[in-house]
């Protein structure tokens, strides 16, 4: 695998999937004073994922608590009807699935209508060819190293050759676009992951299953500093 890492600042987003729901405010402040960058909400509709999570009321609700950005992506089907209410209630990136939209074009356009910046979200197994005509209009692109649907689960390997086609093609593009990376984030496989061109990392139970939340986002950003 050729070496692709980017030069771009690294940014670690804590997926509040993995948080205590019950503390979810404290939750949300503990990693922001830990150095946390974006605030990661994966949102869920048991249709076109196998899980129920959270709506936009969760997000307007932290909104308030934190600085940070914050970072939505849309597991659900349809998406169009969704994508306002996440704006309104504060969301500044939003990210959906080619295959939950009848029109992509169209969806990145609405999200970026609404005042947010668009992300397209890719499955393991969802072909790139649907960047060839949106690369030029998103502001990230988000790579699911694992089957969305569950947090928790193993990083999938063979999804690292996407993550260096993907950077590939932000290259060639000439464009600043983020390069987000879900899934099975961890201390020990972070540095693999940005060597192959990622530049941000959700990170859900690596950093909410530890204690000392500080102490774990320290050492992935010294894991990243020797990338």
């Amino acid at each position: 695998m050729t070496a692709v890492s980017p030069a771009a600042t690294f940014r670690i987003a804590p997926s509040i999937l993995a948080a205590d729901f019950a503390r979810l405010g404290d939750e949300v402040a503990a990693v922001e004073q830990a150095g946390a960058d974006l605030l990661h909400f994966d949102v869920m509709d048991n249709h076109y994922v196998p899980n129920l999570s959270i709506g936009p009321l969760v997000c307007a609700s932290l909104r308030p608590r934190t600085r940070m950005l914050i970072d939505v992506h849309l597991m659900v089907k349809p998406v169009d009807r969704i994508v306002p209410e996440f704006a309104k209630a504060g969301a500044n990136i939003i990210s959906f699935h080619p295959e939950a939209s009848d029109h992509v074009d169209r969806t990145i356009a609405l999200i970026k209508e609404c005042g947010c910046k668009a992300a397209l979200a890719f499955n393991p197994a969802t072909p790139l060819s649907h960047l060839d005509h949106t690369l030029d209009k998103l502001d990230m692109v988000l790579l699911m190293s694992v089957n969305p649907g569950y947090g928790g689960q193993q990083f999938i390997a063979s999804v690292l050759p996407k993550i260096v086609a993907v950077r590939q093609k932000i290259r060639g593009s000439g464009r600043d676009v983020w390069l987000e990376v879900d899934g099975g984030v961890k201390t020990d496989n972070i540095a693999q992951i940005a060597q192959a061109g990622a530049d941000t990392f959700v990170a859900g139970s690596a950093i909410f299953g530890g204690k000392d939340y500080g102490a774990i986002i320290r050492d992935m950003r010294a894991r990243l500093a020797v990338v």
